[in-house]
This record gives C-alpha cells, structure tokens and sequence, in this order.
C-alpha cells in the first residue's frame, strides 16, 4: 500500500502529480493507526514518562499525518473539485474524531501531567516547558475532565461541528460560483479601466462567451463596484454578492447557510457548557491573550467611541459630494465605493487604477524579497525541479548565509475553483527528526490577484500590494522561527489574537518612500513610483479610514456579542445582533437582503470564531512595534534583528505579550495606531 500511495511517502516537499483523492482515505486511516500504536507502545513503557520516551516518538509519527494533510488540504482550497471534496470530507472526519480521542486520552493526559510535575521538568527547554503547558490545557478544552458519557458527546460535536464548517465553506464558494452576468454592450461597462474589463473579457472566454463575464470573484466585484458608471449593473452585482449563500437574492435557498450557522451555534454551545464555560467566547479565549470577552468589548467599544464621530462625519462629506457632483442625492451601498473613488481622486488626484501601472506582480514580488532582505538578513531564490498544482504557482527557497532555512510555494492569482480572499498556510513545520536532522518549514502563501493577461504581467492596486506583504508576514512568521518543538513551532502555540501581529507589521513598509523606491517600478518604464504619486499615495493613505476602521468592528462586536449568547440560535437572532451592532458603528446603511453573515468564512468556516477581533488587537500591537522602526530607522539593521530574534524566532515558545514587551520595551499602546489612521481622538 505505501508503495503505490503517495501520501504514505515522506517526501521533502508534496508529490503533487503524484497525488489522487483515492489515496486519501486509506492513508489517513493507515498513519492514524499508526500514530495510535505508538501511544500505545509508548503508554506501555514502565519507565516514568519523559519527553524522551513519550512526546518525542509521538510527535515524530504526527508529523507525517501533518504533511499528508497538508497536499490534499491545502488542494481542497485551490484546486477545488467534487472527487477531492468528497474525500476531504470524509478524511476531516476521521482526523477529527482522532484528534478528540487523543485530547481524551487518560493515559496520554497522565503521562503529560506527569512529566510536568517532574522535579527536572524546569531542565527542558523553555520551548519543550511551553508545549508541554499548552497541551495540558487542550487536554482540558477537549473534555478530559468530563464522565465517559460526555466525552462520547463532546466527540461526536467536534466531528459535526468540523462537516458543519466545511459545509458553509463549501456553500459560501459554491454561490460565489453560481453567479454570473454576462455583457455583450461594452458600453454597460463604461468607467472600468480597460485592465477590469481585460479580466471580465477573460471570465467569459472560459466559459466559451463573447463579450465579458461579471462574476462574484473579487478580481470582478471590486472594480465593477469602483469604477462602473451603470448603476443598475452596480446594483445588480451589490446585491447578488451580500446575498450570497443566503435565503435571499438571485440564488436565494439555493445554497442558503442560514440554517448551517444556527447549528454550528448550537453545537458551539453545547461544546462550551460541557467544558463548564457559559458561552464560547469564553472557550476561544482560554487561549488568547485578552482576560475575558467583556475586556474585548471594552477594548473594541473604545475603538468604535473613538473613530465613529469621524466616521460619520466622512460618511455626511461622501453623501454630499455624491449628491451635488454625482447627480446621487440618495446614496445607496452600491454607490459608496464608486463615489468615494470619484471623491478621492478630486482631492488627491489619484486612484488605485493609476497606481496599478508602478505595481506589476513581478516587481512587487522581487521588492518584497528585498524588504526582507534588509530587515532580516535573508535571502531568496527560485527552486528548480520541483512538483505543483498549477502552473502559476512557483516555489522560493530562503537562505540565510548561503544556508537553506526554508521554503515557500507563491501562488497569487485568481481562478475557478480556488476559494477567495489570501491566506498563508503551512505546508512542512520546522521540527527535530529522529535522525537529529532540522525539517525546515515550508510555506503556501495564496491570494486572488488578477492573473496576467495576453502575455502582460498582472498589475496591483496597491491594496493588493499590501495584502501580499500581510501574507508574507504571515509566512515570514512560519519560516523564519528558530524553534525544533513543532507544537510551539513558526506559528503554532502563538495566542490567536497576536498571531496577526508580524502579518499586519509587514504592511507599514508598502506606504515608506524609502521602500517603494525599490518596491514599485512601472511596467512599461521600470521607473519608480515618482514623487508626486507618491504625495498624493500618502496624502490619501487615510482617506476614509474612520469608515473603514468601525466596518471592521462591526465585525469584531458581531463575532463576540454572537459567540456570547448561549441560548435562541436562530437565523432571526443572528440577524438581530448584527444589526444591534450596526446601529452602534455601522455608517453605511444596510439593505434587508445583506445577509454578509451567511459568507462571514472567518468565524463560520475558519478560526477565528470569537476571535475577529484579534485583527484589531493585533493592529495595536503592529503599530505600536513599528512606530519603533520609525524612531530607529525603518531599516535599522539592529531593530530589524530584534523584531526577528524576538517575535519571529520565538514563535509560540513564551507568551506573546511577553514577546512584545522584551521587543518594545513596555506595554502596548493605542497611540500609534490611532495616529496612523489618522484618527483624532
């Protein structure tokens, strides 16, 4: 069997023209086993319980079901299709049930506590101590505490709760997929830069059209959404997009999540009263760096006190521009963004349409190298010979004095049957082999940027330029860690709501002249950008920053005041606390078809579950160690090596706000973010 499968094979990076969703289910079921056989033969050691004899062999066994999991996992999100969804399906099952069997496991838990009640358990390392900590701590959110009965409850919730996630996955990418209009007048499409309307026209050669095809992916919605002058195709596109995966709109029930989120609610619940915690935000936050889900409303409360005067008062000046220059005296959500473009290039004289040209993918991809380069030392080359799932995916390697240190596969472009928006995901995990040989981490940094066309490069807004500097934060965290414990590892063990912190950091570099000098170059020219561009780039990086900072906390006091509720799930209800919040920060209105929540993936389909407002929290903290870069030099050498050597290196092995405050000196403070979003308080 392990010959013919590929996912059974330790391979350095994924075979994955190797791989077939037939080899799925047999191999997870195969290296669970085998993982479970060796707890047992580990448990059955009369010796006392060692990091040695227990965690170590353990791990080592784990970590071929992680790479495994991390082909056809990461497929699942970018090269969709019903064959592989099907087997992802069932293999999430079966990962989930054996993931609550062993943070079950009585003996395993003993062995754990036992180790850590060692007299010597203050010789291992701090990384070793760290992990050992935090896996004590998933032992008692899994239900170890609880009467045989209860577990079998918990275990069975865990695996709904994992297909349910999946399910509004599934259905949020499927509705998104569903809908299309196509345009034969080009005159409908009149205001979209001919690069928009290159992409639209691209959308409906592949699906055998003339003309041009609007869709649902952001490559499409955004720039019809900015830039058409047809406000009935605004209108159109507005409402066929927040009533997608919903009971309203164009495909309304046709893949409607409303009834898939009461019972990941319910089961959330259930989950958190078993634990012996009221609701779950107080389960997400057992391992987060805020106290108490009422101290994340007070931190986001002051927030919203602090930006919605401002927010309103941009909202009144976009609604009065829209009405005497734009012939809108009833300014619609569809309109915002074509009204507030128009406004911002009245006082800026500039659009992120004109800034495309000095930002071709290319370019900006080599100027991210370099940024990294000279904050932290390292280098980066195109690997060669190595196997993908696409085409347009290229794989980077990372040195460091001429030494392999890591590796990262760079796939940016939007296409059919990957889901939206970017994220950076892992692919190998830095870790100690048995033979004593280091497993460099890998990486998978994906977004949705326009692909080229007819030969040309792709061109980013500069939007998108700081979205692919946010995900290389992301994966700079994973592969630059100094850290062999996998569990405390790059990413792993960091608390949820400072994980966005090095993601966020990274960002600040996108508006410095001293890096867009290297960072942009026209695509015709490959002169920089120049320095009344870059003027007006500064001068407008704040415009609207009041709307669009409580836009993300009507978010942030959504997913809390939702995942503090433990009773009366229903879609009604759901509905009710959204627009509680709304009328609290919410300046655009509306409409009674928005159902943004049926498609909010981040709470109902990933992580971040009572944690959305980790982005706010982690905002403070990347403003606050940036502004330290801004005292020193935003490429001070000795400034750059501390924020490596502390936040990045450390990974998961000490708590992040111990991190923070050895890299800064004290406590985090508001300040700096405020200031940078040039909100005056």
């Amino acid at each position: 069997m392990s010959e013919q499968n590929s996912l059974l094979q330790n391979h350095e990076l994924p075979a994955f023209d190797q791989f077939s969703p037939s080899e799925i289910e047999p191999a997870i079921t195969q290296l669970i086993a085998d993982i479970k056989a060796t707890i047992d033969q580990v448990l059955a050691n009369p010796a006392a319980a060692t990091w040695e004899s227990v965690i170590a062999p353990i791990e080592q066994k784990e970590r071929l079901l992680d790479n495994a999991w991390a082909v056809f996992g990461h497929l699942n999100g970018v090269k969709d299709s019903p064959e592989l969804r099907e087997a992802y399906g069932k293999a999430l099952g079966m990962v989930t049930e054996f993931s609550t069997w062993v943070g079950q496991h009585e003996g395993l838990f003993k062995a754990y506590q036992a180790i850590h009640d060692r007299d010597d358990f203050s010789e291992l390392s701090q990384p070793q101590q760290e992990a050992v900590r935090k896996a004590l701590l998933d032992f008692r959110l899994s239900g170890i505490d609880l009467p045989e009965a209860q577990k079998k409850e918990y275990a069975t919730l865990a695996n709904e709760l994992a297909q349910l996630q999946q399910k509004f996955s599934e259905q949020v990418l499927d509705a998104t997929q569903s809908w299309s209009k196509h345009i034969t007048d080009e005159a409908d499409l009149a205001g979209l830069p001919d690069s928009a309307k290159a992409t639209l026209a691209q959308y409906a050669k592949q699906k055998d059209k003339s003309g041009w095809l609007i869709t649902l992916e952001m490559p499409s919605v955004i720039p019809v959404l900015t830039y058409a002058d047809n406000r009935a195709i605004r209108e159109e596109v507005y409402r066929a997009n927040v009533s997608k995966a919903s009971d309203q709109g164009p495909d309304a029930g046709k893949f409607d999540n409303g009834p898939v989120m009461t019972q990941i609610l319910e089961k959330r619940q259930q989950v958190a009263e078993l634990l012996g915690y009221r609701n779950h935000a107080e389960v997400s936050l057992a391992t987060k760096m805020a106290e108490s889900p009422e101290d994340v409303i007070e931190f986001l409360d002051e927030l919203a006190d602090k930006a919605y005067p401002q927010a309103k008062q941009e909202f009144s000046e976009l609604a009065e521009f829209a009405a005497t220059e734009l012939g809108l005296p009833d300014l619609q959500p569809w309109d915002v963004s074509y009204a507030s473009e128009k406004l911002k290039q009245k006082r800026y004289s500039i659009s992120q349409e004109e800034l495309r040209a000095y930002f071709p993918a290319p370019k900006a991809v080599v100027g991210l190298f370099e940024t990294a380069t000279r904050l932290f030392n390292v280098t980066f080359e195109p690997a060669e010979g190595y196997e993908t799932y696409h085409p347009d995916v290229q794989l980077h390697n990372v040195f460091e004095k001429g030494k392999l240190i890591a590796r990262f596969y760079l796939d940016l472009y939007a296409r059919e049957g990957k889901r939206g928006g970017a994220w950076m995901d892992e692919c190998r995990t830095r870790m100690k082999l048995d033979d004593e040989q280091t497993q460099i981490p890998v990486a998978y940094l994906a977004c949705n940027f326009t692909p080229p066309i007819d030969g040309k490069p792709s061109l980013l807004t500069h939007d998108e330029l700081t979205t692919l500097y946010h995900e290389f934060g992301h994966g700079l965290h994973h592969m630059l860690t100094k850290i062999d414990v996998k569990p405390v590892s790059g990413i792993n063990g960091v608390a949820w709501d400072a994980v966005e912190l090095p993601s966020q950091f990274l960002e600040n570099w996108c508006w410095q002249e001293e890096a867009l000098a290297f960072i942009s170059g026209h695509v015709e020219t490959g002169k920089p950008l120049p320095k009344d561009l870059l003027d007006k780039l500064l001068a407008a990086k704040n415009f609207q920053s009041a709307m669009a900072k409580v836009r993300q906390l009507e978010f942030s006091l959504f997913d809390m005041h939702l995942h503090m509720k433990s009773d009366g799930f229903d879609t009604n209800s759901i509905q009710q606390i959204l627009n509680s919040v709304r009328e609290q920060v919410a300046v655009v209105p509306a409409i009674a078809e928005n159902k943004f929540q049926n498609g909010f993936g981040h709470i109902f389909g990933g992580g971040y579950a009572a944690g959305y407002y980790s982005y706010k929290w982690a905002e403070v903290l990347s403003a606050d160690a940036f502004s330290r870069f801004e005292e020193e030099g935003i490429f001070n050498e000795t400034t750059g090596a501390d924020f490596r050597n502390i936040i990045l290196a450390n990974g998961g092995s000490k708590p992040a706000a111990e991190l923070f405050k050895e890299f800064r000196g004290r406590e985090p403070s508001v300040d700096a973010l405020l200031r940078h979003n040039g909100i005056h308080v």
